[in-house]
């Protein structure tokens, strides 16, 4: 058993100390998945992967009873959750409420520009994963894996327990049905 899967269990029993002890083992590997889904974004955003990874790892030690099945779990559930935490942030900004209408401009530039319609296809992109969730939930949680997690096919192929050329398949699948489904939606 790896040590991942010890300290999941041991934060399962309620051992603070596995929860505090959990994160440095697996802090390098958020961190790598958070710079590689916030590489997306666009320029401005004011969010960091540390930001990312530290909301993340909160949200999930303090969930109670998990049944934490090993490293996979805990990652398919960390992408799900950095999954959450963009989606609520890109909902922020596109809020009339929180002026999500405008662009933010230093006061050093003199021109305006368009602001990029990246939140709106992000819950664009929400919305339609939702709607595939309830058609298949394991290509979906790829698709969480691959695209907020930033994980290779490998990787998510090995977290959802399927070979990689499955992996391959559901890709191209996933990425055709959303993009069908967030075209019907408009």
């Amino acid at each position: 058993m790896s040590d991942i899967t010890q300290l999941l269990s041991a934060i399962e029993t309620g051992d603070e100390q596995a929860a505090s002890a959990l994160l440095p083992v697996v802090y390098d590997e958020l961190r790598r998945l958070a710079r590689a889904r916030l590489s997306n974004e666009k320029d401005g955003v004011s969010l960091q992967p540390t930001e990312l990874v530290h909301e993340a790892y909160l949200r999930l030690v303090g969930r109670t009873n998990v049944d934490w099945n090993g490293r996979g779990h805990f990652f398919g559930a960390a992408a799900e959750a950095m999954r959450r935490i963009l989606i609520e942030r890109a909902r922020k900004r596109c809020s009339q409420k929180h002026g999500g209408d405008r662009l933010k401009v230093p006061l050093e530039e003199d021109q305006f520009q368009q602001p990029p319609d990246n939140e709106e296809k992000l819950i664009e992109l929400d919305q339609a994963l939702d709607e595939f969730e309830s058609y298949d939930a394991t290509k979906a949680q790829y698709v969480k894996l691959r695209y907020f997690a930033g994980l290779t096919n490998r990787e998510a192929s090995q977290a959802i327990g399927v070979s990689p050329s499955t992996g391959d398949r559901y890709w191209v699948f996933c990425k055709a049905w959303l993009q069908k489904a967030m075209e019907d939606a408009k």
